[in-house]
């Protein structure tokens, strides 16, 4: 019985709907949940995929610029060696391979190791 009276209530609540209101008109709060389903997902997409992604290569860039003659990189073909010089946007670095020197852009580093000071 208390359900009933409940259902009444929620019934004597609801706003009353024009009869002659075209299906559009009774739509209109359907646009919103409509473009929530699509923007709700590309914001999750962001925040979960770019977002860290571009943080990642911020601290990538903010290494690779921190770099000085001496350290050890890795290249992003897999070469490693030791910085011996460096100019503008080419780093010149030496592998252990019969001394050999090779320079390369600074986008072709994938990894910087700083000298372990003892």
């Amino acid at each position: 019985m208390k359900f009933l009276s409940s259902l009444f209530l929620l019934a004597a609540e609801a706003p009353a709907v024009d009869p002659n209101a075209s299906g559009a008109d009774l739509a209109g709060g359907g646009q919103w949940i409509q473009t929530l389903v699509l923007i709700i997902p590309l914001a999750l997409m962001y925040v979960i995929l770019i977002v860290p992604q571009k943080r990642k290569e911020k601290k990538l860039r903010e290494t690779i610029a921190s770099a000085v003659v001496g350290d050890q990189i890795v290249t992003i073909g897999g070469l490693a060696g030791k910085i011996v010089n460096i100019k503008d946007d080419e780093v010149t670095f030496e592998t252990s391979v019969e001394r050999t020197m090779i320079t390369i852009k600074k986008w072709a580093i994938r990894d910087v190791i700083k000298p372990v000071e003892s």
